[in-house]
């Protein structure tokens, strides 16, 4: 009688550490990249830091692309922090005032890049919306079928 109850009370703490670490873990995992999750949650946009991360790998920016590159992804961050703080514009406005501050952020990126890089800028800009990777409103773009 005893090993049953704490067979059965044993089984029980199993089920319910594993709920909550499944909870947690799907949790992190949607934060971790800046993605959205279930339920139309919003995501929390990256910081310049792991954008430059991001850029780096996807890219191979050199040390002095880097350091080019992270004053640019940090006044892009101030600006849209200002903007989102001023509550005198209308939404529309906010909208096509932070549109103006991303694609200036990207022309200053491009003119850092190296022609293959621009290229692979651009692919990236297009499979994130066209600059809009903050939430942008458009529709995610047509894939390409596998060859």
């Amino acid at each position: 009688m005893k090993k049953v109850l704490i067979c059965a009370l044993l089984a029980i703490t199993v089920a319910c550490c594993g709920t909550a670490l499944y909870a947690q873990d799907s949790m992190s995992q949607g934060q971790g990249m800046g993605q959205g999750g279930p339920g139309g949650m919003h995501r929390m946009p990256m910081s310049p830091d792991q954008r430059l991360q991001r850029m780096t790998q996807q890219l191979n920016l050199t040390a002095d692309q880097q350091q080019k590159i992270k004053p640019i992804l940090e006044q892009e961050q101030q600006q849209m922090q200002t903007l989102h703080g001023d509550t005198s514009m209308s939404q529309q406005d906010r909208m096509s005032k932070m549109q103006q501050i991303r694609q200036g952020t990207n022309d200053q990126i491009k003119s850092v890049l190296n022609p293959d890089q621009q290229q692979k800028f651009a692919e990236m800009q297009e499979r994130h919306g066209l600059g809009m990777g903050h939430g942008g409103m458009q529709a995610p773009p047509q894939q390409a079928p596998p060859q």
